[in-house]
């Protein structure tokens, strides 16, 4: 199954409106010329959607720029009301959001999400058309404990309730083992590639072999350039989901160039 990679650059709490224009624009002035065979997309702060959607819609309408698809990092669950600090699909569609950040270990573990609240979260994104990139990734201590794969399960099984095979089409998942998040240790390019063939056997399971085959699985844990070629030539490996390397325009333009090297071989 010929699967079209996808980068993501997660910017987390970084970069207001001034330093995601200084970004673009430089990053822009990188692409030109080139014609990676993927989908790129950036997902900065919640403040910074109306300035990366206005530059994107300029930058594309005045120069045919290399299409870059804009993600939020995370939604409500909910349409409307008192919920004091949340983001509702709506308002992100209006800023020409295509992708949403959902169950990243950071929300699980630092707020408090749990599968229930995740599942609810990607069922309204899905509501609003919105394409999830589903979050999943064990700690340390469950990988050293034996639980990986039933971790993994958990979070699949019930992350996932409820979607159709058409939801599934229109999503991500991205595995990301919490021990090499921002931590420099990178899982080895066969721990990733056992986990992300694990992954989708779950989905498999769930969906038959056909979505399986079609659904696109990205790595993310300390992915840079110079790991970015090894990670994605392996067969399960559907692109990155970046952080930090995704800050410099410079350094996230070296992961995609490097890690679509196999594929346009």
């Amino acid at each position: 199954m010929n699967r079209k990679p996808i980068f993501a650059a997660n910017w987390k709490m970084n970069k207001g409106a001034s330093e995601t224009e200084d970004f673009i624009k430089s990053f822009l002035s990188k692409l030109q010329g080139h014609d990676f065979p993927c989908e790129i997309v950036i997902a900065p702060p919640f403040i910074s959607l109306p300035k990366l959607a206005d530059l994107l819609h300029t930058a594309t309408a005045g120069q045919n720029a290399h299409a870059i698809q804009i993600a939020a990092q995370n939604c409500s669950q909910y349409d409307a009301g008192a919920y004091t600090g949340e983001v509702s699909v709506v308002m992100l569609r209006e800023f020409f959001v295509h992708f949403v950040i959902l169950g990243h270990s950071e929300r699980r573990a630092i707020f408090g999400e749990t599968d229930a609240i995740i599942n609810a979260k990607m069922k309204k994104a899905r509501e609003a058309n919105l394409k999830p990139i589903f979050c999943i990734g064990e700690t340390l201590a469950e990988r050293e404990g034996g639980n990986l794969e039933r971790v993994l399960r958990t979070q699949v099984t019930e992350g996932l309730k409820g979607l159709t095979e058409k939801d599934m089409a229109e999503s991500v998942i991205a595995y990301e083992p919490v021990w090499a998040i921002g931590t420099g240790v990178t899982a080895t390019s066969q721990q990733a590639q056992d986990a992300h063939a694990f992954v989708r056997s779950l989905v498999a399971d769930l969906y038959g072999a056909e979505t399986a085959a079609r659904i696109r699985i990205q790595y993310g844990g300390s992915v840079k350039p110079n790991n970015a070629a090894e990670l994605m030539a392996c067969p399960d490996i559907d692109g990155a989901l970046i952080g930090g390397a995704a800050l410099e325009p410079q350094s996230f333009l070296e992961i995609i160039r490097n890690g679509t090297i196999p594929a346009a071989e």
